[in-house]
């Protein structure tokens, strides 16, 4: 069905419809530039959640337990599957958004280039009947006039009293006027035939070609909402393969988790190379004693001196004595001060942290080493080239290189002989160990895997209530039971307020947080004077929100953080 020939009269319909069409285009466009923010949101979300859980140490450092690999395996596929939404979002982009707005400009283009050829015809149709109207009151003012002079010179012509002169003059008016008349219908005439062929030829040819043109052009909207309505779907169905195949490395990755093997790694981790501790002999401090002989001193005796046995009740100075309830080997054994050598720790766990930090140091040594030849090699090229810079400006950063090396030299020849004397023990252990045994002075307690055992009995009571001190880099915690709390860095901060947000937030930048508007969200940290408040939602996620778009309340009596999962 054609508009030119059904809708001949209604040019202003067709032009508000057509821009309807736009503008429903352009909606589309909208809500598909939402739906890709949606996604980039997603995938940015995603990947900060992926590098928040991701172990803060260094590769060598990591737990290589199977769960713990797996989960590194389930992070590294969740990023994967960050990317594809990603992959979503740039389809949409490019594909859907893009192509809309730039066919959406085109569309403007060709609807006003249409609508003016349009105006243009019906201006022309106008000014033909303008024309054609001019002519006919122009005629109809001529005949009126011709009306006039017709009658004057009737009356003076039948006036006695008028003049020949008078007459004469009426006579020539009259035959003016009709000439005028006569001329002006003529015009009139050939104005409205003309009028007429041009109406014909508007409504005929000009109006319907102008009115196919703009139904072609509405129609190849509709066909191209259709095409990126598909593209809207390819764009995410295309990912959908990808996306499975990291589902499924999540699911290897949870087969792979080995109990027996992890169970093998903590053996072999937290060995200390220590024997346990032998039985303690018996030390009688009765000897001294003066024995009345009779039977009531006697029974005194605990009932395994009468038996031959040893039973005595424990030296309460003893150090064993005093920590032989803790039961270390169930519990949470007490941590000894970090020590520079790491002398607090058994020898096996001592020469294995000593041969990490030795091969940390020779990793740094080695980038100095090149930076220094770099520099050299700029120093040279100035030299030869002093137009490409001034050789001196390098010497105090090479000379600080060589510092550095000086130092890092140091520190691996001072590790190295901490070393040799952590393996010199172990070779010589067994040895010193029987010798202990013969010596009943000496409490083996010292020489336990605990080897938190001290003279300083101030310092033995009171280390396992000391807070740990976060872990140095380069340095493993050597507590097992704290293995669980690597991927967390500090504890939550308290909770000191509420707050209720008066506008939504979309949180763009780094370390902000999305609010909604009317949410509710604890308040953890306070305004510091920058107009930023930090914030945490009921899920747990922290972040900045402004001060401004939020109502605060403060808690008079905080009890702390807020536990959360």
């Amino acid at each position: 069905m054609s508009w030119g020939t059904e809708l001949w009269d209604q040019f202003e319909n067709l032009d508000k419809h057509t821009q309807w069409g736009i503008d429903f285009l352009e909606r589309y466009a909208k809500f598909v530039k939402e739906r890709l923010d949606i996604e980039q949101n997603y995938a940015k979300q995603l990947r900060n959640l992926v590098k928040k859980y991701c172990p803060k140490r260094a590769k060598d450092e990591e737990p290589r337990f199977t769960s713990c690999l797996s989960f590194n395996s389930v992070l590294n596929e969740l990023n994967d599957y960050a990317g594809q939404r990603e992959v979503v979002a740039e389809e949409m982009a490019h594909k859907v958004y893009g192509e809309l707005m730039r066919y959406s400009q085109d569309l403007k283009a060709e609807r006003k280039h249409h609508l003016q050829e349009g105006r243009k015809a019906q201006q022309h149709l106008d000014h033909c009947w303008k024309q054609m109207d001019n002519s006919k009151r122009k005629f109809e003012r001529e005949c009126r006039e011709a009306e006039k002079s017709q009658i004057t010179y009737d009356r003076l012509d039948n006036d006695i009293n008028a003049t020949k002169s008078e007459v004469e003059k009426a006579k020539a008016q009259f035959y003016l006027r009709n000439h005028m008349a006569d001329e002006s219908k003529n015009e009139y005439a050939a104005q409205l035939q003309n009028f007429n062929a041009e109406q014909w030829k508007h409504f005929n040819n000009a109006i319907p070609h102008i009115f196919k043109n703009l139904q072609d052009m509405d129609e190849r909207r509709t066909v191209k909402l259709g095409e990126t309505y598909r593209s809207f779907a390819e764009a995410e169905r295309r990912v959908i393969p990808i996306i499975s195949k990291c589902l499924e490395g999540m699911v290897s990755a949870a087969k792979a988790v080995d109990m027996r093997k992890d169970s093998i790694i903590v053996v072999e981790s937290f060995k200390s190379g220590f024997e346990p501790p032998g039985d303690f002999p018996f030390e009688d401090f009765s000897q001294n004693l003066s024995r009345a002989g009779s039977d009531g001193t006697i029974s005194n005796t605990p009932k395994g001196d009468r038996e031959g046995a040893p039973g005595p009740r424990p030296d309460p100075k003893h150090p064993m004595s005093r920590t032989k309830n803790k039961l270390w080997l169930f519990g949470k054994k007490p941590k000894a001060p970090s020590l520079e050598d790491f002398s607090h720790l058994p020898p096996e766990q001592r020469r294995k942290r000593l041969q990490l930090r030795i091969d940390e140091l020779s990793k740094e040594l080695q980038k100095e080493m090149d930076q220094r030849d770099a520099l050299n090699k700029m120093k040279d090229v100035y030299e030869k080239n002093p137009q490409m810079g001034d050789p001196s400006s390098l010497q105090p950063k090479i000379s600080e290189t060589i510092c550095n090396m000086e130092k890092l030299r140091s520190e691996i020849h001072k590790n190295e002989t901490w070393l040799s004397e952590v393996e010199g023990k172990q070779s010589s252990r067994g040895d010193r160990r029987h010798s202990a045994d013969n010596h009943h002075h000496t409490p083996q307690g010292r020489e336990s895997p605990e080897g938190s055992y001290t003279d300083d009995t101030s310092q033995e009571h009171h280390t396992p209530h000391k807070r740990p001190s976060p872990p140095q880099p380069g340095q493993p915690n050597p507590d097992p039971h704290e293995f669980d709390d690597e991927f967390d860095d500090d504890d939550p901060l308290p909770v000191i307020g509420h707050c209720k947000a008066l506008y939504s937030f979309d949180g763009q930048n780094e370390g902000t947080l999305v609010m909604a508007e009317d949410e509710v969200l604890y308040i953890i940290e306070e305004d510091k004077g920058d107009g930023w408040t930090r914030a945490r939602k009921q899920s747990g996620e922290e972040g900045y929100v402004p001060t401004s778009y939020v109502e605060i309340t403060m808690e008079k009596n905080c009890k702390g953080a807020v536990t959360y999962i």
